[in-house]
């Protein structure tokens, strides 16, 4: 699993920034830029590590770049996530089927 993609999720702007992403792309950075209270240069380097985690890909057109979100890397990681809840959900279950099976002492 890429760790950059953990990385990149522990910024609150970075997830907001795909959260706008998902529900309003392709957009370019100037257009992000106005809707949050960073410059334009410092959206660009939170864009940077998102594209670094593969979580934005990005379409040029002439000048212009449109980043668009990649869910991708969101779906490794709700796998992942997915693997450890069963994981810890079995340990829940053979926890109380134990505790289930031992005399009260009554």
């Amino acid at each position: 699993m890429n760790t950059h993609v953990f990385d990149a999720l522990a910024d609150s702007t970075r997830r907001d920034l795909l959260i706008n992403l998902a529900k309003n792309s392709p957009k370019t950075a100037t257009q992000l830029a106005t809707e949050y209270p960073i410059t334009r240069q410092g959206l660009l380097k939170h864009l940077h590590v998102l594209e670094q985690a593969g979580l934005v890909a990005i379409q040029q057109r002439g000048r212009e770049k449109r980043y668009t979100l990649n869910p991708e890397p969101l779906s490794d990681i709700n796998e992942w996530i997915n693997q450890i809840s069963t994981q810890w959900d079995q340990r829940l279950s053979r926890l109380k089927t134990l505790l289930e099976s031992e005399p009260t002492g009554e």
